[in-house]
């Protein structure tokens, strides 16, 4: 609900298009540097205590909104909320991860990454229509109370314990990253690169040119989405991740030409039914990709390397973006975007083909 709000407050505030790139990518960053120690966290603390403490920390951080006067404090409560967001997020994967069996990890990576995309496909949505008819702080109280429900649910899950594990956690001096999740992880940036266009400068970007229906953009892009989460998984399971990603790849990129040019409504919306079912189909597959190679004591690790390229990716194209805006205008925004979804392609491309010339070898 706050993705796309948050820069129409910072407008409000008196803020630049600068200014919300770099309100928006400093959450993801803060999140960015929690999410080794959330890793650790896991198999040392716990799952309850990491997810719980994530989600205590971000529902204050997201109520505090409702009392934010100056654009310095929404800076300092956007950098605490992002640790919490890199707690709580961390852990559910990893939660996720130890309840899916693993010949369905690919399948139930998909349902779980559903609740989560539904929310980011409806909550933008619902918090586009609440501000036209409510104040802001009426808004950031009703998203911390959503996350207030979260928290007490969280108390009702059977959770792994640690010393079940038949693995012994070994303490590795600047462990930061889990090595096997790396490929998929990097392939997971260049996409979520496009996410920090989308979430904060299409409202902008519509209104600038003159597109009604935002709230439908995401309505459409929700729908796309959950259709995706019925065979995507499936189709990873059985035949791997080469029949997800180029497929869901090609869509993305697509989409952000068409959101380049975004010359009327039904081509906003064409764009977001793209881009549900491109990026429905590989983020649960890169996922899953990170995690099932990993040891079972780095599971947590490996989801915590998973999330820091996501986040990495939202938070660095919710700033470049913000420069490119500043500078040229929206739609460069999105040429921009469809440019790095082209490198994840590439890049793909080289790793199917050196692990094939290494398979070939031995």
């Amino acid at each position: 609900m706050t993705l796309p709000t948050l820069p129409l407050f910072v407008k409000e505030l008196g803020g630049s298009d600068q200014l919300i790139g770099i309100i928006v990518g400093i959450f993801t960053f803060s999140a960015l540097l929690m999410r080794p120690y959330a890793g650790h966290a896991l198999e040392s603390r716990g799952r309850r205590f990491v997810y719980m403490f994530g989600l205590g920390v971000f529902v204050l951080s997201v109520g505090s909104f409702a009392f934010v006067t100056s654009i310095a404090f929404l800076f300092m409560m956007r950098i605490v909320q992002g640790i919490g967001w890199g707690f709580s997020t961390t852990a559910t994967g990893t939660i996720a991860t130890d309840l899916i069996p693993p010949k369905r990890r690919g399948e139930g990576m998909g349902y779980f990454g559903l609740s989560g995309n539904i929310a980011l496909a409806f909550g933008p949505s619902l918090g586009l229509t609440l501000v036209d008819v409510i104040t802001f702080p009426q808004l950031f109280l009703i998203c911390a109370s959503g996350g207030l429900i979260a928290f007490i649910l969280s108390s009702t899950i059977r959770y792994k314990k640690v010393d079940q594990s038949e693995h012994k956690t070994v303490a590795v001096k600047f462990d930061i990253f889990e090595k096997t999740a790396i490929q998929p992880s990097m392939l997971l940036f260049f996409i979520t690169f496009t996410f920090g266009g989308i979430a904060t400068f299409l409202p902008l970007h519509a209104a600038e040119k003159s597109v009604a229906g935002i709230e439908s953009y995401f309505l459409v892009y929700a729908i796309f989405l959950m259709i995706s989460r019925t065979f995507a998984g499936k189709v990873y399971d059985r035949k791997g991740h080469l029949y997800v990603f180029l497929p869901g790849t090609v869509l993305i990129f697509g989409a952000m030409l068409l959101l380049a040019w975004l010359p009327n409504t039904a081509v906003m919306l064409i764009a977001a039914g793209m881009y549900g079912l491109g990026f429905g189909s590989v983020q649960p597959a890169l996922q899953a990709w990170a995690v099932e190679n990993a040891p079972g004591n780095r599971k947590g690790m490996a989801n915590a390397t998973f999330f820091s390229f996501f986040d990495l990716g939202i938070g660095l194209g919710a700033i470049i973006f913000g420069q490119i805006a500043f500078v040229f205008n929206y739609s460069f925004i999105y040429v921009t975007a469809a440019g790095s979804v082209s490198l994840s392609i590439i890049l793909y491309i080289y790793l199917v083909w050196k692990a094939a010339r290494s398979h070939n070898r031995q």
